[in-house]
């Protein structure tokens, strides 16, 4: 079970979890099992902005999160798409302030997920914290 959003036996089918050790390519691999779940549950218009979205969110587990381990959930929703990221780093993630620098290098990932789905958003838990986002499959 997930600590943010539980998936009863009804929804096994409507869903994918599995814990990665991520590295530099991993968003790749990630993005290609997330294309293949929409193109299954008929949600394709909402791929350019959830493979975006959790690429940011797999790039900060790449960069924050010491041994890189982390649990990515794919849940189809009645409504659209709902992703959750969760790793064992307790720091919750944080948006590039509004006056850093034009030709500052990191802090706008979270700016891109924000722009690109309808909701995000971090929960803690007891053993990090689960970064997440939705996407309605009639916004788009």
């Amino acid at each position: 079970m997930n600590l943010t959003t539980d998936c009863s036996a009804e929804q096994v089918d409507a869903s994918y979890r599995m814990g990665f050790t991520v590295g530099d390519h991993s968003a790749g691999h990630m993005r290609r099992i997330l294309r293949m779940f929409l193109a299954q549950w008929e949600l394709d218009a909402l791929a350019g902005a959830a493979e975006l979205a959790l690429t940011e969110l797999v790039a900060n587990v790449v960069r924050h999160v010491p041994g890189r381990g982390c649990v990515v959930l794919i849940l189809r929703r009645p409504d659209g798409l709902r992703v959750e990221v969760s790793d064992g780093c307790p720091s919750p993630p944080r948006p590039a302030a509004p006056d850093a620098g034009e030709l500052s290098e990191g802090g706008r990932g979270l700016l891109l997920v924000e722009a690109v789905t309808d909701r995000w958003g971090t929960d803690a838990n007891s053993t990090g914290k689960t970064v997440w986002f939705e996407c309605d499959a009639a916004s788009r």
